[in-house]
């Protein structure tokens, strides 16, 4: 597996970005990077940060969180949330996804207050990205987000 990075999205690599796409099974559960993006100016309150994911030279995932979003908004889940990890479906199974999720909890642990890093995820079968977090450590929290059950990682 090539080092996997997490890089600024610019107007030189903005096109490779939003060419990345997850499998037609996976669409039901993870949004792309052009809704993702839009999420992210949709909702500046939940304090977007986003990132390229790329292996070596080459673009294969887009990630972004909530980071250090206060709180009082229902609509935003946090401090620290897991938003969107997306991995191209021609990288899928390479272990991307871990190493991109290795590089987030890294990053978290540095922030302001940061114990535990959320997420959810839409219940389904195929296609679901639970079995991935929940392997990783990620626990249910025990309620569910705008139709979708939230998941833990305790950060220690």
């Amino acid at each position: 597996m090539s080092e996997v990075t997490l890089r600024l999205i610019t107007d030189d690599n903005l096109e490779d970005v939003l060419a990345l796409d997850v499998s037609p099974v996976q669409r039901e559960y993870v949004a792309g990077v052009r809704d993702s993006l839009d999420d992210a100016d949709r909702y500046p309150q939940a304090m977007p940060w986003y990132r390229a994911v790329y292996a070596g030279d080459e673009a294969v995932g887009f990630v972004m969180i909530s980071d250090n979003a206060p709180p009082g908004d229902p609509e935003v889940l946090g401090p620290y949330f897991l938003w969107r990890l997306l991995i191209d479906a021609h990288h899928q199974g390479r272990g991307y996804g871990r190493a991109t999720l290795d590089q987030v909890v890294d990053y978290v642990r540095t922030r302001p207050s940061a114990t535990e890093l959320l997420t959810s995820v839409h219940p389904g079968d195929e296609g679901s990205p639970m079995g991935f977090y929940r392997r990783y450590g990620f626990v249910d929290a025990g309620f569910d987000h705008e139709g979708e059950r939230v998941l833990r990682l305790t950060l220690g």
